[in-house]
């Protein structure tokens, strides 16, 4: 192997120079994110300031343990865990969700969600993208996701930070498929409740400060005027403007910050809980209010058929995974709204389908496409009410039935999205963002 000659006496070669400020988390370089937006954006959105915070319950999450419980169901339907009261009149949640039942004004539930598959792969693509997966084998999306349609469409609110970004990294299905790379999500990586928590692509490397970047981008600033000469086709000028604008967010102070969970008091830290997710949700919050127009925040575990696939039961599971999910959710929409961002700012909070209404004799619940509850914060919307309803056993909707495609018309609403936009697709199809995209007129 030939040995990678250094362009510079002290080592560091152009390559480096540019990469100064990634690390390899499995997402693009900054660099390259930058370059491949430009060459493929069309539309800058329109300029507004909102954000879409959105939490895949990767899994499955069941609906009768967390927001829609059937006290009165005979006890195989019921579940192992008791009800409680809610802060709005004649609404229980499962106890598990003791303390989002006190911010239950501030929420809407949907309790009436429903489709047509029980596969994790077709319904996470569903969810993710508004379309069903054509062939459930697939690993790679058919269809842009949410994020990198509004990626494309509208850009980021502040133009030094990222568009769409992961926490930690990106969902299944949660990628730009024939839109272009450029559209993927930026993945912060990282463990979130280690002390020392940086962003591996924030990081300069090793080595390297900001004043001695300044310098090898100085010295590559005289190189760039003799390639420049000899440039026929634009290519260095472009090249020239795409480091610019990784180094302007590696270097900018605002942007580090954003993503620098240390910022926050210890009270707003432990408010969201020492968790993996609760500090997730306190860093998309973060990076919603300062630029970045769509964050995900995986919460994972959900798929709970009982011991003999899972090697632990349904209660067993949602013992150990519930009180984080429960207390995280609760305190960012506690923050949304007690900073003032509950209109500029949605949470939505749904899995790729619901669970089985009867509990089966391993001591869990199967997958169920038939009905789910999604539940959703901020965003301007109408809240502290329950829309749609399940039947007495949480098999199926009986009031109000929506899809996951209204929930993401109501996404794409909030952001100034018109979801009957069209792309062209690999065969040159033009391709709605989304097909049907009626409202969940009970919201607004």
């Amino acid at each position: 192997m030939t040995r990678r000659r250094s362009d510079y006496c002290d080592g560091i070669t152009r390559r480096d120079a540019i990469r100064a400020g990634m690390g390899v988390t499995g997402a693009l370089s900054l660099p390259g994110i930058i370059e491949l937006q430009a060459a493929s954006r069309t539309d800058d959105g329109d300029g507004s300031n909102n954000a879409v915070i959105f939490v895949e319950m990767g899994g499955g999450p069941t609906q009768h343990e967390t927001f829609d419980p059937k006290p009165k169901a005979p006890s195989e339907y019921r579940g192992p865990f008791g009800v409680i009261d809610t802060t709005l009149p004649g609404i229980q949640f499962s106890e598990l969700m003791a303390r989002q039942s006190q911010v239950t004004d501030r929420v809407a539930l949907i309790r009436s969600v429903h489709h047509k598959t029980g596969s994790h792969t077709v319904g996470s693509h569903l969810v993710q993208t508004g379309y069903y997966l054509r062939n459930a084998s697939n690993v790679d999306n058919d269809m842009p996701c949410m994020g990198s349609v509004i990626a494309k469409v509208r850009g980021a609110n502040n133009p030094a930070m990222p568009p769409f970004v992961s926490i930690p990294s990106s969902m299944r299905y949660g990628r730009a498929a024939w839109l272009g790379k450029s559209f993927n999500p930026f993945e912060t990586g990282g463990k979130l409740t280690s002390k020392n928590f940086q962003v591996p692509n924030l990081e300069l490397i090793k080595g390297i400060s900001t004043s001695r970047l300044s310098d090898r981008r100085r010295l590559l600033a005289g190189f760039d005027s003799t390639r420049r000469i000899l440039d026929n086709r634009g290519f260095a000028t472009a090249q020239d403007s795409f480091t610019e604008q990784a180094y302007r967010m590696v270097t900018t102070t605002s942007v580090r910050d954003a993503f620098d969970l240390k910022r926050e008091d210890q009270a707003t830290r432990d408010l969201y809980g020492n968790s993996e997710f609760g500090q997730g949700l306190l860093l998309a919050r973060r990076l919603a209010e300062r630029g970045v127009p769509f964050v995900t925040v995986g919460s994972g575990g959900w798929d709970n058929h009982g011991q003999k696939v899972c090697g632990f039961t349904l209660e067993q599971s949602l013992k150990k995974r519930g009180p984080a999910f429960d207390q995280g959710v609760a305190a960012l929409v506690t923050d949304l709204y007690r900073r003032g961002l509950d209109r500029k700012i949605l949470l939505v909070c749904m899995g790729e389908f619901g669970r089985t209404p009867k509990v089966n004799s391993e001591a869990g619940r199967d997958h169920w496409g038939a009905v789910m509850t999604v539940l959703v914060s901020g965003g301007g919307l109408q809240v502290g009410q329950v829309v749609g309803a399940s039947d007495s056993k949480g098999g199926y909707p009986i009031a109000a039935p929506y899809g996951p495609n209204n929930v993401q018309a109501m996404i794409y609403r909030h952001l100034g999205i018109d979801p009957s936009l069209k792309f062209p697709d690999p065969a040159g199809r033009p391709r709605y963002v989304l097909e049907e995209r009626g409202l969940i007129g009970e919201l607004i």
